[in-house]
C-alpha cells in the first residue's frame, strides 16, 4: 500500500472515519478478508464509491481477492492518526456541551476532550465527566499551555464569533462549530459546521416530500 497520500476530495475524507469504524468492527468480529460489495453492505456506501475512494490511496486490494481487513485497518488508522492522541477543548458547557462531555470520545482511542470552558460560576473549577472546567477568561492561556489545536464550539450564537477569534489567537487550527453562525476565520483555519436544526429540518422536508409522492 502507498503511504503517501495525495490531496483527496472532501467527500472522500468525510467517509474515511466511517470505513475505519466498520473495518474495526469487522476485524474484531474475526473477518479478515472482505470485498467492496461486503463493505458496501456494512457501511451503506455503494461499492463503486468505495472503490473510487480507495483508488485515491493506490492499490489497496487485489483483483479476485478483495481487501485484507487488518491491512486496511492499519492503513486508515495511520491516515486518520488513530495512533496519536488529540486533545480537544470544549467551549460552552450548556446542555449540548454536557452531552458531548458525556460522549465517550476516548473509545476512538485518538480523541479526548481535555479541557472545557464556560462563564457559569457554579461549574467553573469543577470536574465534569472527568474534564476540568475553566473560566472563559482563562481560555487563551489554557489553550496555549495545553497545546490544544482543536475546539468544539457550543456557545450562544451572539458570542460565537468573538469566542472563535480568541481560540484562533490561542493557536486553535480546527473548529467543530455547533452554532448556527457561519464563522469568519483565517484561510488556514478548518471549520466543520454541525447545524442540528438544519439537519432535522432537512430530514423532515424529505420525509414530507416522500409522503406526497
Amino acid at each position: 500500500m502507498k503511504e503517501q497520500v495525495n490531496k483527496i476530495p472532501r467527500a472522500t475524507a468525510r467517509r474515511l472515519p466511517l470505513y475505519h469504524r466498520y473495518l474495526r468492527l469487522l476485524f474484531d468480529a474475526g473477518k479478515y478478508r472482505i470485498s467492496s460489495a461486503e463493505l458496501s453492505e456494512a457501511t451503506k456506501v455503494d461499492s463503486a464509491t468505495i472503490r473510487r475512494d480507495f483508488s485515491h490511496f493506490g492499490e489497496l486490494g487485489k483483483r479476485g481477492y478483495g481487501y485484507d481487513v487488518e491491512a486496511l485497518l492499519t492503513f486508515f488508522s495511520k491516515i486518520l492518526n488513530q495512533d496519536k492522541l488529540t486533545n480537544v477543548a470544549l467551549i460552552g458547557v450548556g446542555h449540548l456541551g454536557q452531552a458531548l462531555l458525556n460522549y465517550r470520545f476516548q473509545q476512538n482511542n485518538s480523541v479526548r476532550i481535555s479541557a472545557a470552558f464556560d462563564i457559569e460560576p457554579s461549574i467553573i473549577g469543577t470536574i465534569q465527566s472527568g474534564v476540568p472546567v475553566y473560566s472563559v477568561e482563562e481560555m487563551v492561556e489554557q489553550l496555549r499551555l495545553q497545546h490544544i489545536d482543536v475546539a468544539i464550539l457550543t456557545v450562544p450564537q451572539e458570542v460565537a464569533q468573538e469566542t472563535v477569534e480568541q481560540a484562533v489567537e490561542a493557536g486553535v487550527k480546527a473548529i467543530l462549530n455547533f452554532t448556527p453562525l457561519r464563522l469568519s476565520v483565517p484561510e488556514d483555519i478548518r471549520v466543520q459546521n454541525v447545524d442540528l436544526t438544519n439537519e432535522l429540518q432537512t430530514l423532515v422536508y424529505f420525509l414530507n416530500t416522500n409522503a406526497k409522492n
